[in-house]
């Protein structure tokens, strides 16, 4: 599924699609250049799953944990990681397989560790506008 999103306001329609488009599928690999969205999604995400946390960036955690209706809510990002070995190290493979919702930054290292996935690509356009891609992936 392709979105144009013109702007912050309009980020509950990249939610309301991904949560159409997943199918139930609980791991969700996001890509986009820093300032892309990528946080700006799971935090409205968050919201829409009924969590009354406020969500943030997990850059220097690695991993935000957030109650949601029907469980948790993991935000994982990998930004710091060089490696599948170092993702491991931290017990990624925990998370992935928790059988709850684990939304990935940067999971471009552990990309071999899962067989499938919800992948959503964000590209920031010149107008600052944002075209999104969502789609269910089999690795």
């Amino acid at each position: 599924m392709k979105l144009h999103i013109q702007n912050e306001s309009e980020i509950d329609k990249l939610v309301d699609a991904f949560l159409l488009v997943s199918q139930g599928e609980k791991v969700t690999f996001l890509y986009g250049d820093l300032g892309a969205g990528k946080t700006t999604f799971v935090k409205r995400l968050v919201k829409k799953l009924g969590s009354t946390d406020e969500a943030s960036s997990p850059t220097y955690s690695l991993v935000n944990e957030y109650d949601i209706t029907d469980g948790i809510l993991y935000h994982i990002d990998l930004y710091r990681l060089n490696d599948e070995q170092e993702a491991l190290e931290i017990g990624i493979e925990d998370y992935l397989y928790s059988g709850h919702y684990c939304m990935v930054e940067w999971p471009q290292v552990i990309e071999k560790l899962i067989n499938r996935a919800v992948e959503i690509k964000i590209t920031t356009n010149q107008d600052e506008s944002r075209s999104v891609e969502i789609d269910l992936v089999n690795y």
